[in-house]
């Protein structure tokens, strides 16, 4: 037993000396871009096209387009919807984003051609350069009325989506790639059912069969009935979900940046990891029984990985490290973290190349500048 237990250690420290081993970045990795100020609503999300040289940007009314050298090659305008979170995807050379209607109950992952965007002030109106396909999952959950008084009650605090990102299934580390899409949670501090992560799992490879332009005059329903796969993550509420996933192939986490929560009895983490090998298992979903505390719901549910600060009443783990307006994996354990800034009428992203260091305590650190 003594002897099993220090082999554990001496493999513990060993995984932590791997992660907080500053790596040597590429040369085309800018150190640091600003984006911005531009008239729109704050930074949301980032995609990079790393063979392509180019970093994009959601304002949520607005998408940036950005060269590695830090110019702007381009703006696309033309929805009145909350663009969040966003992917590249190198398949098919797309960016994809979370598109959400919430006073229509209608809520779409973005498909845009970026490599099209080449000028300012482009606009998707008349066009294809966005198509959307609609998550009807997403619908009934956000409009789901659950106590029959004809108001919509937002089945687990489903407030729409954000998060956005492609990788493999749940359990695996290799296979096919999914798209993967959070659920916004509003963050009542009074309801019970609404302290998980919700996460949709698509197999997107024939999406561009369903897409269709958005017409914000008759929006379009056409889109998968059901997802591939529905998995729930118990962290404790947190204000509008998982603003932020990404999945990381190097360290094999999927990663959530959230806005935090406010619920006193969990420890509020900004930031949470799902150990890619971990296999969602049907159990019993904490909060989620009926008044009388029987035939509770299930659900696939996947643990946290064993990584960050653990909170020991919980048994949740995490970090406080902002990562909910911007997070970008780019291999070797290196990654853009994004700060927003500026005013209404006036907002900047500021992306930042960092470095996984595995430390509790302050699990990124900066890259030092260098000359390009």
């Amino acid at each position: 037993m003594m002897r099993s237990a220090i082999v554990a250690l001496l493999l513990l420290g060993l995984a932590q000396s791997a992660h907080s081993a500053t790596p040597f970045p590429p040369a085309d990795l800018p150190r640091e871009q600003v984006a911005g100020p531009f008239a729109s609503g704050h930074v949301q999300g980032i995609a990079v096209d790393r063979k392509g040289g180019f970093i994009y940007y959601s304002f949520t009314d607005m998408l940036a387009k950005y060269d590695f050298e830090g110019r702007l090659v381009g703006t696309l305008t033309g929805w009145s919807g909350h663009l969040g979170d966003l992917d590249f995807n190198p398949v098919d050379g797309r960016v994809y984003g979370s598109l959400e209607y919430g006073k229509q109950d209608a809520f779409y992952i973005a498909m845009i051609d970026g490599a099209r965007i080449d000028r300012v002030g482009m606009t998707v109106a008349g066009t294809d350069l966005l198509r959307a396909v609609y998550l009807p999952e997403v619908t009934r959950d956000y409009a789901a009325d659950l106590d029959g008084d004809g108001k919509a009650d937002h089945r687990y605090g489903c407030s729409g989506i954000d998060g956005v990102a492609f990788g493999p299934a749940f359990g695996r580390t290799d296979g096919p790639l999914y798209l993967t899409v959070a659920y916004g949670i509003y963050g009542d501090v009074a309801r019970s059912d609404n302290d998980h992560q919700v996460l949709l799992q698509y197999d997107a490879t024939d999406w561009g069969r369903e897409a269709e332009p958005i017409d914000e005059q008759a929006l379009h329903h056409s889109g998968p009935t059901t997802p591939r796969g529905k998995y729930f993550v118990l962290t404790g509420n947190t204000r509008y979900d998982v603003q932020n996933l990404a999945y990381d192939p190097s360290l094999q986490r999927w990663f959530m940046g959230v806005y935090q929560g406010a619920k006193p009895d969990w420890p509020n983490y900004l930031l949470f990891a799902l150990d890619a090998r971990s296999r969602p298992r049907r159990q019993a979903l904490q909060g989620l029984a009926s008044p009388q505390g029987i035939n509770p719901e299930k659900g696939l549910l996947l643990p946290l990985a064993q990584d960050g600060i653990h909170d020991v009443k919980t048994g949740v783990r995490g970090w406080y490290q902002k990562a909910d307006v911007g997070m970008q994996p780019l291999g070797d354990s290196l990654y853009y973290l994004v700060q927003n800034d500026g005013v209404r009428g006036a907002q900047s992203a500021v992306t930042r190349l960092m470095h996984w260091t595995g430390v509790s305590s302050k699990p990124f650190e900066t890259m030092p500048m260098a000359d390009r």
